[in-house]
């Protein structure tokens, strides 16, 4: 059976999640439904990364298994049409080898969260990004953000639902840069904790406000305590944004 990978960007606004789930509707779902439409065939689509209700993705990388070889250019295109009005869009289709898994073979994702850092409320960006209206000083945010970076234990920032088996992982990059009224947090690992960016992004938020300095962020890193966490960010300013493959 030929093997395709499928690069898909979506706005997780109006969804429970990726994952199909009884209680409401979820990208993979609308992706399967979208396939079978084309192909009439049941398909699980294997993504790389299981996004929460209201997460984002510009970069979601997926594979399914079709029965029938197919252009990758009619692929895309034709599972994009079943795909109306859901706001999901196959990127790319290329067919790869039976041994490629979306998931398994990953050897990094980037994330990227969105704060708006203005008085004024949200328009175009309403659902699509933090807006936070105390002002945040990007460049405090950065320096701390440095404590989280390399392998540690980050049970501080797991969620209570994380089904992970070791709170251990190693985060390779973590940037904070203001753009304007938009500052940009992007973290850069192999894999990630259940709510780790949104847990890392709350934090560095204390930071930006001045209530927090970096040697806080290093204390609560060491307490592998989730208490010693600050708010969790909300979903709406994060994104998938790639995933990388040796």
């Amino acid at each position: 059976m030929p093997r395709y990978k499928l690069t898909i960007e979506y706005d997780g606004s109006p969804f429970v999640g990726w994952q199909a789930q009884t209680n409401g509707l979820s990208v993979q779902q609308v992706l399967q439904d979208g396939i079978k439409g084309f192909c009439g065939q049941d398909v699980k689509v294997n993504g790389a990364g299981r996004t929460d209700a209201g997460v984002h993705a510009l970069g979601q990388v997926a594979h399914i298994d079709l029965e029938t070889e197919v252009a990758c250019d009619t692929l895309r295109d034709a599972v994009n049409a079943h795909l109306r009005p859901h706001p999901v869009a196959i990127i790319e289709a290329e067919e790869v080898p039976e041994t490629f898994e979306a998931r398994f073979s990953a050897a990094k994702r980037h994330y990227m969260y969105r704060i708006v850092n203005r008085r004024a409320p949200l328009t175009l960006d309403r659902g699509q990004a933090w807006l936070v209206h105390k002002p945040l000083d990007a460049d405090a945010m950065h320096a701390a953000a440095q404590a989280l970076v390399g392998r540690h234990d980050f049970t501080t920032f797991r969620s209570v639902q994380c089904q992970a088996k070791s709170p251990v992982k190693t985060v390779d990059e973590i940037s904070v840069a203001r753009y304007g009224d938009e500052i940009e947090i992007v973290c850069r690992a192999r894999s990630f904790l259940h709510n780790q960016v949104r847990s890392f992004v709350g934090t560095l938020r204390q930071v930006g406000e001045g209530k927090w300095a970096k040697r806080d962020v290093e204390k609560a890193l060491a307490a592998k305590d989730r208490a010693a966490c600050g708010p969790v960010a909300p979903p709406d300013g994060l994104y998938l944004l790639q995933v990388d493959y040796e």
